[in-house]
């Protein structure tokens, strides 16, 4: 096989042999953004295919024999087992493990065409695990990924069984090899995903019926369960994970809101609860409910939006000031005692419900509320016990408190006091003590919310002030893309509610702002966009109805019925008023579009030639490195006699090449024109190996240049 055929068929080579390894790679990484691997797997499955990768590039060699290879595998289908039963402990997760070495063994061993066909059929399973296990916006970035690999080594693989049944190869190097390749492949890619994308919005799906066949990844909230233990909303915290959407319905502008899900009244020490679970049972009738008490509505703000969940472990349901109007697919709705809310069921993905709430106004801004609200007596008591803690604590409430006048101002006064003098940090005490407020308050002055909420809540306790502990969200942060406000795991928050006379319950913060919560804005403006495209993936692809394709066709209808009045009116002013119109436009911009005319026609002009030169330079770099192709060869030949014909010298049609050069004058140019048609002929006839390095030798001016 010639030098330049033997280059080509490297080249196709080792382009398939990456594709192969991105139509695994792209399964893999699908199947590990589902979240549904544990690390040791996800490690070693990229260890396994980076190695893959150097091996490609031939930086370092290793052959693995059948001999090793088969002993491995039966090593493994010894550990199966021992994984079935005694680490994984589940048959899914053990099946997943096997394939995924499988995967890695066959990438690295393949070297048949069945081989390569395992393979491509193991990362077909990996692919479709990940359909199963993920319903996100990544797995169509994935699916994408696969689909450009699968294109790549499809269309590679037919060109390298084409090479191996004949020596008649393309004639083309090896880089131009490459793009062409993987241009053709993401157009290819890019045509189907748009054909596709139109049948998938033309044909509605069932939501329901097609999410409850596939396994969501929930959110496990801790925090928002029946009980807390001091450390768990900072475990939630350390999580970047989406929780919930919010569309506010109101132009009006709110300020920061706190997302409410539970309160918490009893407290030994270590961990808040609820000790009795007298759940409120609230018919939900046509989807819609109202919560508010009757009579005459409490003056104040109100506002509407609408809270979108993600698929959470727990049933709570989330909500800024007191819900007063709650319209929500359910039966059923439940209400504590302390007035939080639940499903009765876990969250479903996308579950939504839309609300109209009472805000929470600052006692000192607040309206007088008519008649004032009274804490029953059961309720005092059960908001005002302590356990056995640390005397200094007391003392300690009564220093901050000292010099106030009523409730308010004491509450107000322990809250300051709380932010301004102790510190912020996720990171939870390097072991477990006895009184872990007093570790707080008087060793370590510093912690995260449940820290601050629960020792202001405690210290108001002692000062005879009913409180209790609120968990729930912070405001969020908004997105202008989705228009929406996007509240992650990391916003959970706790905070204090305190009964103050004559307003009622009364939200109090005592947390310092987090030092470390700013970020790098090219990260977070990237987080909006993936949370944008992520939000757009959950409304119009898995949630895709009747309801939602009547809704897409509607804004089409409107935007072509716009475009349709815009086109209609500038029809009629170019009928009724062209000259005018033409004229005044002319005036306008004739100048500027006029050099813009010039300016395309001189680049039109211009590029050809360029284009040619750029080429002939590059094949003439080749051919200086000893990589001329027969198509190099035959072009600078043509290019060749042009200039010759320009310095008076034209190669009669009859002539043959080296007829020619022999008519030509005992000068330089004559030796130097038969030097290269002799390596010409040896290149272009005989596929001569020698001829590379005769074409190397090729004086530059008889070639590229016209003087002389």
């Amino acid at each position: 096989m010639p030098r330049q055929d033997a280059l080509a068929a490297a080249s196709v080579e080792r382009f398939f042999q990456f594709s192969l390894l991105g139509l695994v790679a792209s399964g893999y990484l699908a199947v590990a953004a589902s979240g549904f691997l544990d690390a040791p797997t996800i490690a070693l499955t990229a260890t396994g295919l980076l190695l893959r990768a150097i091996l490609i590039c031939e930086l370092v060699r290793l052959n693995l024999s059948d001999r090793l290879t088969t002993l491995v595998t039966i090593g493994y289908a010894a550990f199966f087992i021992a994984d079935y039963f005694l680490l994984s402990r589940d048959f899914l997760a053990a099946t997943v493990h096997l394939l995924f070495f499988l995967a890695v063994m066959k990438i690295l061993t393949a070297k048949s065409n069945r081989d390569y066909l395992y393979t491509a059929v193991i990362a077909f399973l990996e692919l479709l695990a990940a359909a199963i296990l993920s319903i996100n916006f990544n797995f169509f970035v994935f699916l994408a990924l696969y689909l450009l690999f699968a294109i790549a080594a499809l269309t590679s693989g037919e060109i390298r069984r084409s090479i191996h049944r004949s020596r008649v190869t393309a004639r083309s190097g090896s880089k131009s090899l490459y793009l062409r390749l993987t241009v053709l492949s993401a157009l290819v890619t890019l045509a189907i995903l748009a054909l596709t994308a139109g049948l998938f919005f033309i044909l509605p799906r069932t939501a329901e019926a097609a999410l409850s066949r596939l396994i969501a990844h929930r959110v496990f909230l801790p925090g928002f369960s029946n009980q807390v233990n001091l450390g768990d909303i900072g475990e939630i915290k350390t999580s970047s994970l989406p929780v919930m959407h919010i569309r506010m319905d109101s132009a009006q502008v709110v300020g920061p809101l706190k997302w409410r899900g539970a309160a918490l009244t009893d407290f030994d020490g270590k961990r808040w609860t609820n000790p009795s679970r007298k759940l409120e049972t609230i018919l939900v009738e046509d989807d819609h409910v109202a919560l508010a008490p009757a009579g005459l509505p409490p003056p104040g703000r109100r506002v509407n939006y609408r809270v979108e969940l993600e698929a959470l472990e727990n049933d709570t349901l989330f909500f800024a000031g007191a819900p007063e109007i709650l319209d929500l697919r359910a039966r059923a709705l439940y209400r504590s005692e302390t007035s939080s809310f639940r499903l009765g069921h876990t969250v479903p993905q996308g579950f939504h419900y839309d609300v109209y709430s009472l805000l929470d106004d600052p006692p000192e801004v607040a309206p007088v509320r008519f008649p004032p609200p009274v804490l029953p007596l059961a309720a005092r008591e059960l908001n005002l016990q302590l356990p056995t803690l640390d005397i200094r604590i007391a003392e300690l409430a009564r220093t901050f408190a000292a010099g106030a006048a009523d409730d308010l101002a004491r509450a107000r006064a322990i809250e300051r006091r709380l932010r301004s003098d102790y510190g912020y940090t996720l990171q939870l005490p390097a072991r477990e003590t006895a009184d872990p407020l007093a570790n707080f308050l008087f060793t370590r002055r510093k912690g995260h919310c449940e820290y601050f909420a629960s020792a202001m809540a405690v210290m108001l306790r002692s000062l005879g002030i009913p409180a209790r502990l609120a968990t729930g969200f912070q405001s969020g942060v908004y997105n202008p893309v989705s228009d929406l406000w996007l509240v992650r795991a990391s916003d959970a928050h706790s905070w204090v509610e305190a009964w103050i006379p004559g307003y009622g319950w009364t939200t109090f913060d005592p947390t310092p702002a987090d030092p470390n919560s700013g970020g790098l804005a090219l990260v977070a403006q990237l987080s909006l966009y993936l949370d944008a495209a992520e939000t757009f993936w959950q409304e119009w692809v898995m949630t895709y109805d009747v309801a939602r394709q009547g809704t897409l066709a509607y804004r089409m209808e409107q935007g072509a019925h716009r475009v349709g009045i815009r086109w209609f009116d500038t029809a009629l002013s170019v009928r009724f008023g062209w000259e005018r119109y033409v004229v005044g436009w002319a005036r306008r911009f004739g100048w500027q579009a006029l050099g813009w005319a010039a300016g395309l026609v001189a680049l039109g002009v211009a590029a050809g030639p360029l284009v040619r030169l750029m080429r002939m330079r590059q094949r003439v770099e080749r051919v200086r490195r000893g990589q001329a192709s027969v198509a190099d060869a035959t072009l600078l030949y043509q290019r060749m006699l042009h200039i010759l014909k320009r310095r008076g010298y034209q190669k009669p049609p009859w002539f043959t090449p080296a007829e020619f050069a022999a008519s030509l004058p005992r000068t330089s140019l004559g030796d130097s024109v038969g030097e290269f048609t002799d390596a010409y002929n040896a290149l272009r006839f005989g596929g001569h190996a020698g001829a590379h390095s005769e074409t190397a030798r090729l004086p530059e001016a008889p070639l590229v240049h016209s003087r002389g």
